[in-house]
């Protein structure tokens, strides 16, 4: 069976699904017809039911659980790596040592890579008053924040590792508020599949990707290379950081713990938008 499948170039995709697309591992008979593209656009397309695994932003997943359930390997969680509001050193929102005008920040425009990003639901989770935001590419914010077009905004992916060197600083860690609040994994995202495709397909693609994970973790020069090919940041160390960060406990298996973790953020967005599917699990049994 030939399968579609999508994901990011982002170096914890590309360290997971490494195996896996290059028949490393056992691959049950399925073949995988890959495409790459950032992750809003994935969250876009999925919406349109163009794939059949993706990646998706948990944010974007809470609004298509009608269509798609999540695998319980592929995940990206964990402590303290959420995405972060950074805006340029100097600029008038730190009127002091420190502070944060609120006000001004309120009434400014907040670069935001993509309206269903879990970046975005988390913003308006934790910064409410901030009303006009703007979608761009995410590895367009950091330098959109430096040039003035935008007084703050969202950075996710390697820019966390970045952004400091390149003059931004940080007014808040989104995933740092969200553990402080729930204390529970940030959930970003995950690996979605069709609904329609039978359990038993669902499995084998799970089983593989955990393999593939597995097999990552015990030759992470083999997949390293592969991320380094996709990386928009092509420095070794800020690759392995990122790997490091996002590839763990959770992407081998989602855990009681990840689930809940996801099912908080679910009920928080329903909080915020009108979401109607609540009545299935989110993740395959």
């Amino acid at each position: 069976m030939r399968l579609t499948l999508a994901y990011s170039p982002c170096p914890n995709d590309t360290f997971a699904f490494h195996a896996m697309v290059h028949s490393l591992v056992d691959c049950e008979g399925l073949t995988f017809d890959v495409n790459l593209m950032d992750i809003e656009t994935l969250n876009k397309s999925s919406a349109e039911g163009v794939y059949d695994i993706c990646k998706l932003s948990y944010h974007a997943y809470c609004h298509l659980a009608d269509k798609y359930i999540m695998l319980r390997a592929g995940s990206a969680l964990g402590f303290n790596n959420g995405p972060l509001l950074v805006a340029k050193k100097g600029y008038p929102l730190f009127p002091e040592k420190g502070a944060i005008d609120m006000e001004q920040l309120s009434r400014s425009v907040t670069a935001i890579p993509g309206e269903k990003t879990t970046a975005a639901l988390l913003l308006k989770i934790f910064f409410p008053e901030i009303k006009k935001t703007e979608p761009l590419v995410f590895s367009e914010i950091e330098d959109a924040v430096l040039t003035g077009r935008y007084s703050s905004g969202v950075l996710i992916h390697e820019s966390r590792f970045t952004y400091s060197e390149k003059g931004l600083c940080k007014i808040a860690d989104l995933g740092d508020l969200w553990h402080k609040r729930y204390s529970l994994p940030i959930p970003l995202g995950g690996i979605a599949i069709r609904r329609s495709i039978d359990s038993e397909t669902q499995q084998r693609v799970n089983r593989i990707l955990k393999r593939s994970i597995e097999f990552a973790f015990k030759n992470p020069h083999l997949s390293v290379e592969y991320s380094r090919i996709h990386a928009r940041e092509m420095e070794i160390n800020v690759l392995q950081k990122h790997i490091k960060l996002f590839v763990n406990q959770y992407s081998v298996d989602i855990s009681e713990e990840g689930e809940r973790a996801v099912e908080t953020l679910y009920r928080s967005a329903s909080e915020i938008f009108p979401l109607s599917y609540t009545k299935e699990s989110l993740f395959i049994l």
